[in-house]
């Protein structure tokens, strides 16, 4: 099994989508309801992308099965050494892995560019991508209550930070 990573094609649009998808119908990994159409996810790639934010693919076997990339924290010009990550796994593909080689390169990658901070925003009913994250250095900084509202119940976020120099 020899996972392979690579900068994101748009012929992976379709890929990354039905894992995005997936995770809107049937987790809380994502805070949306609906699911997206290929026009609507290649216009947030192409947006990242044209900002010079990273998106990574994992292949395996020729099949795109997991994604990572990073972007604005938020939109005031005094953050722009802060970004926000996101890596997904295609729900077949967990625990090979995949989403350790994701966040590493991602980290690598935000390194390269002279960035600060890095933050996860994850939902407290994750406590798998909690425990992740804090294998990679990354700290929790705070838990803001009922911030979403999916699946007929309020959802809480937290929040972690890994300082990159």
């Amino acid at each position: 099994m020899k996972i392979k990573l690579r900068p994101y094609q748009t012929e992976d649009t379709q890929a990354i989508l039905d894992i995005i998808n997936y995770n809107i119908l049937n987790s809380t990994a994502l805070y949306d309801y609906n699911i997206r159409t290929y026009e609507q996810q290649k216009a947030i790639l192409e947006e990242k992308i044209n900002k010079h934010f990273p998106i990574i693919v994992a292949k395996l076997d020729g099949k795109v099965v997991g994604f990572g990339m990073y972007s604005e924290f938020r939109f005031r010009e005094a953050y722009k050494y802060t970004v926000e990550h996101s890596v997904y796994v295609d729900k077949d593909y967990h625990g090979k892995g995949i989403g350790k080689l994701l966040l590493y390169e991602l980290i690598q990658l935000a390194k390269s560019q002279k960035l600060h901070t890095m933050i996860a925003v994850i939902d407290s009913e994750n406590q798998s991508s909690v425990d992740f994250h804090e294998k990679f250095g990354f700290k929790t900084v705070g838990i803001i209550k009922e911030s979403g509202y999916k699946f007929d119940r309020w959802l809480h976020s937290v929040f972690m930070q890994l300082i990159l120099e």
